[in-house]
């Protein structure tokens, strides 16, 4: 995961693809793909780190032993140079077999053809044991074009160590409400002589808070028409209610909220024990705990009556290119990376917990401290229907918004004037994109 729900985490900027890969043909024609006996050699690329890299490269050493007559080069890069990478090879033409997708990005692919339809895979890519809300993280237009690889939900992270030091109750988080979430904030600032904060940040700063407040209102971010069905009244309710937590000093202050952003999910407020309440999906435990040396306990979101706003948020997904040569190969090493025993042995939660819900059953005896934390936490979570992807042209939003975010919480423009002014911007930027 990259994106907590109150803050953004940095993770470097990101090449637009849109116009790069206006150029892309390909696509999933022709009949359903056959695997053969014929030695073939195909290309699979993913981000991250080298640790990533070595249990990836782990997995395909299992799925070449498996299939002697496929061979797999592994490629990977840093978060930002991937896209710039990806973009270029595609628009030439040239793409990777097997593609690590991102929710930002899979519109904007998929759209010009550069991602093959796995439905025509079916024999192939077995997806029996992934919730359906989960599946339609991955489709668009009704078509599946990638598998989640792993999932998660939001939640509040909350440092218990924190609320014991300063005598405050935690909430029956099946019952609570935004106020009560500003009201305990508030007392522990308090409670602390503002050593502390109760609230690491206001929501705002990245698409999953916004989908989530506005899901409160009976809105969506995006309509199934692929166009911003937002609305402005419910994106201004949301800063309205940033900017009261700030003020009551309840949430850091909006210059510690950039700091935060700067610093990433580990070296932030939360993180350093300077606040006791950060949103965060629940695959984000594991950081948190890491940075925080702190018992860390998972809550559920404040919500508005019995509206069901919380949804799946894929980790990352799996795809096949529409460029491929080999579509056969690479779905079948999509369908061991996912559904093979092995490799979630090898993988288990490094990816996010997992899709499937069957290798997660396999796992989940072994996983421990906040791993199971999260597992667990995910069970007692009855998400909605899965929001719309992001339309191609939308992928800059999170820029967008935290631009617009910072310019409300540092009061330079009215919440309802950046409302307007987000809403039009974005959806201009998908306009060009059509």
């Amino acid at each position: 995961m990259k994106a907590s729900p109150f803050r953004r985490v940095a993770v470097g900027a990101v090449a637009s693809c849109s116009l790069v890969l206006t150029a892309c043909s390909g696509g999933s024609t022709g009949a359903a793909p056959e695997l053969g006996d014929k030695p073939v050699t195909i290309r699979a690329t993913w981000w991250g780190a080298d640790a990533r890299a070595q249990l990836t490269n782990e997995v395909i050493a299992a799925f070449e032993k498996k299939y002697p007559n496929i061979k797999v080069k592994g490629e990977y890069k840093d978060w930002a140079g991937y896209w710039d990478a990806l973009a270029t090879t595609t628009a030439a033409k040239d793409s990777p077999d097997v593609i690590q997708m991102d929710e930002l990005y899979l519109a904007s692919y998929a759209d010009r053809g550069a991602l093959y339809d796995l439905g025509k895979a079916k024999k192939l890519v077995n997806t029996s044991q992934f919730d359906d809300q989960a599946l339609a993280t991955g489709q668009v237009d009704g078509t599946q074009y990638a598998l989640p690889v792993g999932i998660g939900v939001m939640s509040v992270a909350v440092n218990t160590d924190l609320f014991k030091k300063y005598g405050v109750k935690l909430p029956d988080d099946k019952t609570w409400t935004w106020d009560d979430y500003a009201r305990i904030g508030k007392e522990l600032t308090d409670k602390s002589g503002g050593k502390i904060h109760g609230v690491a940040g206001a929501p705002g700063f990245d698409a999953g808070s916004l989908k989530y407040w506005a899901r409160q209102q009976g809105n969506e971010l995006f309509g199934k028409d692929g166009n911003v069905s937002l609305k402005a009244e419910s994106l201004a309710g949301m800063w309205k209610y940033g900017l009261g937590l700030i003020s009551s000093g309840a949430s850091v202050k909006a210059s510690t909220m950039v700091e935060d952003q700067t610093a990433g999910i580990t070296a932030g407020s939360f993180a350093t024990g300077k606040a006791a309440m950060m949103g965060a999906y629940n695959t984000q435990i594991t950081a948190l705990q890491e940075a925080t040396g702190a018992k860390l306990k998972l809550l559920q979101l404040p919500r508005v009556g019995d509206t069901k706003a919380n949804f799946f948020k894929p980790s990352m997904y799996w795809a096949v290119s529409g460029q491929s040569e080999h579509p056969a190969e690479a779905a079948a090493f999509v369908n061991f990376v996912l559904n093979d025993a092995k490799a979630a042995d090898i993988l288990k939660t490094e990816r996010g917990i997992p899709a499937n819900k069957e290798m997660l059953k396999h796992l989940q005896g072994g996983l421990t401290g906040p791993d199971k934390a999260a597992a667990d936490y995910m069970n007692t979570v009855t998400p909605g229907e899965s929001p719309v992807v992001t339309p191609n042209g939308g992928s800059g939003i999170e820029p967008q918004l935290q631009r617009y975010s910072q310019e409300v919480y540092f009061k330079k423009t009215s919440p309802e004037a950046a409302a307007k002014a987000f809403i039009k911007e974005l959806q201009g930027e998908i306009d060009a994109a059509k």
